[in-house]
Order: C-alpha cells, then sequence, then structure tokens
C-alpha cells in the first residue's frame, strides 16, 4: 500500500459512521486522503465513531443509501475519483426480524450507489463490500473461492449475494470504461464494536460488567480477522483498480485469514476470557431456532497473488489488540489518538 497514492485522493465512503466504516476513515485521514462519508448516525452508542472522533478529519454528511436523490446529489458536490461503498445492515439475527429493510439497504442500497456512480464519471474505481455469508454455504470445511455460487440461507446473507449479482450486472452492463470490484471478508472483530448478537462485543460487553458470557453456538466455525485485515485489503485493490485500468482487477476478491486462525466460537470465548484476567462463559440455546451458518471459511490465494496482501496479524494478537482497546477506553485515554496508533503499528508489522 502506497502512502503517496492516497495523498488528497477524493474518496466517498458509505457506511463510515459504523465499526468498520470509522475503522476505514480513520485510515484514509491517516493516509491523507479528502474523505466524504454518507451513513445514518452512528449504529450504536457508545460507537467507534464518537468515541474517536472521526469526524473531525473529513466531510461526515448524514443520509440513507436508500435515498437516491440525497445520494447522488452528494456524491455529485464532493466529485469523488474513488467510491467504497461498506453502508448495510450487517446482522443476520436482525435480517429475520426486518427482513424488507435488509434487502433494502443491502441490495436496493448497492444499486443507488452503482447508479449514482453510473451518472457521475469522473469516478475512476469503485469497491463494493459484501460479506463471506454471500456463498451458497454447503457447510463444510472446504473454503469458498471467488468463483462459486452466490446464495445465503438467511435475509442477510441472500442480500449479500444479490449485491455481488447486482454489483456484476452493473460492472457488465454500464461501466464498460470504468473498474468495479467486490470484496467479501470474513467475521471482522476489533475495538470499537458494540454492535447486538455478535460474538466479540458479547463477551467484551459482559466481562467489563463482570457477567458470564452466554454462548449460542460454542461449536460454530468461523473466519475470524481483525478489522484492519481487510481494510487492508480494499485499500490495495482500490490502488489496483485505480492504477490499472484494463480491468485486470474488476472482479470479486476475498479477504480472509490464515488457516490457522479458523477456529471455533469456544475457543475465541475461552482466549478473550484469559486476556481479561477474569470471567467465565456458558453455553446457552438458541431458543428462538433461527438459522445460523456452523462452518465458514474463505480462500484467499487470489488476493495473496495478485494483491500482495497477506493476513499480517494471528488471532491471539487480533484479540489481544481488542481487550488493549477496551482497557484504553476503560482508563478515559484519548481513544482517536489510541485507534490511530493501532492502525500506525499495524502498518508496521
Amino acid at each position: 500500500m502506497k502512502r503517496t497514492f492516497w495523498k488528497n485522493k477524493r474518496v466517498f465512503l458509505t457506511g463510515h459512521t459504523g465499526f468498520k466504516g470509522s475503522w476505514l476513515s480513520l485510515w484514509l485521514q491517516h493516509l491523507g486522503a479528502d474523505v466524504c462519508g454518507y451513513a445514518l448516525s452512528p449504529p450504536t452508542d457508545p460507537s467507534l465513531f464518537v468515541l474517536a472522533e472521526v469526524h473531525r478529519g473529513m466531510e461526515s454528511i448524514e443520509g440513507d443509501i436508500r435515498d437516491l436523490k440525497k445520494l447522488q446529489a452528494t456524491m455529485n458536490k464532493f466529485n469523488p475519483e474513488i467510491v467504497i461503498h461498506m453502508a448495510a445492515q450487517s446482522l443476520v439475527r436482525e435480517s429475520y426480524l426486518s427482513p424488507v429493510e435488509t434487502y433494502n439497504t443491502n441490495v436496493m442500497g448497492t444499486v443507488h450507489v452503482l447508479e449514482a456512480m453510473r451518472k457521475h464519471p469522473d469516478v475512476k474505481s469503485c469497491v463494493i463490500v459484501t460479506s463471506d455469508k454471500c456463498y451458497e454455504n454447503r457447510e463444510t470445511l472446504e473454503p469458498y473461492c471467488e468463483d462459486e455460487p452466490m446464495g445465503g440461507h438467511d435475509p442477510y446473507a441472500n442480500s449479500k449475494g444479490c449485491a455481488e449479482l447486482v454489483t456484476s450486472a452493473y460492472r457488465r452492463s454500464f461501466f464498460s470504461d470504468r473498474t468495479i470490484a467486490s470484496a467479501r471478508a470474513g467475521n471482522v472483530i476489533g475495538g470499537g464494536d458494540w454492535a447486538q448478537d455478535r460474538l466479540v462485543p458479547d463477551i467484551m460487553r459482559a466481562l467489563q460488567k463482570g457477567e458470564p458470557v452466554k454462548i449460542r453456538n460454542p461449536d460454530a466455525i468461523r473466519p475470524w480477522q481483525h478489522v484492519l485485515e481487510p481494510l487492508h485489503g480494499y485499500l490495495l485493490l482500490c490502488e489496483k483498480l485505480y492504477s490499472r485500468p484494463d480491468f485486470e482487477y474488476a472482479e470479486g476478491w476475498n479477504f480472509g485469514p490464515n488457516k490457522v486462525d479458523v477456529l471455533n466460537v469456544s475457543e475465541i470465548a475461552d482466549q478473550l476470557v484469559s486476556l481479561w484476567g477474569k470471567g467465565t462463559w456458558v453455553a446457552t440455546q438458541n431458543e428462538d431456532n433461527l438459522h445460523e451458518a456452523t462452518l465458514l471459511n474463505l480462500d484467499s490465494f487470489k488476493a495473496q497473488e495478485k494483491l500482495e496482501w497477506q493476513p499480517r496479524l494471528n488471532i491471539k494478537t487480533a484479540l489481544k489488540w481488542i481487550v488493549d482497546w477496551h482497557r484504553a477506553m476503560l482508563s478515559e485515554k484519548n481513544m482517536r489518538d489510541f485507534s490511530l496508533e493501532q492502525i500506525q503499528k499495524y502498518e508496521m508489522t
């Protein structure tokens, strides 16, 4: 990744108030990019966006990607060179409660971003961020490659598969002169995530309250990775798309952890409890019987070969960084500075 590439680049980022979006906003500011974020207000309280004062180094617009008119007007006014689309309804269990909203946000929201880009010819490259859950999950230990079928059992996973198909159709139909790629990452973890019904935030909330951690699916296996790992991949991909308009990179890309870091839920809980120094977890029944994938893994060989992207943090280090982040927050440290320090530390890893 080249710092000189990002200096003064005009980057339009949707979903900048979310967990991943806040980390990426900080990183882009650190690289010297001119960033405009477009998103709803932070989805949780507390939030990384507020605690790290992410708004300080960027233009922050409150808006809904389902509002095509406002999205298009905002993009036209900012005049970006690069678009990174991350805004989404990102929770599996929430998708069962609000399926229509999930599809509207994840499918039509993607359509709106691409449509706004279609009428803004100055955008040179775009990365549409979806999910590892976009694949038709066969519940096997074999990792999924980029050319495998899209699918999804639940509304969230299926909506991400649909977003991939939308991206492919728009790329082939309307963007013959520009480069658009999609990015699929594993279960991202990191400091500053307070989402409900997500493993690491649930564990950290319980540990800080001194309560037992309740685990629904202790044997479920996921491709865990620190949030900075896939974000590094997105940045590398943007650079390649921008610099090589021959469409070599205009396709789908996986960004997953090394095989040794594909662990089950109970192993993650054990390590976090150990790093925190006290606490315990208990298995609980999935009382509402909502389907959740048991096995899921990504093959990232293509990104490693063609983008020269490699995971830098093993799972033990990633979990330690999460504990360090939350201890710093509880100690009332400046969380913008602390988060930027972790980004710089990652760059030097």
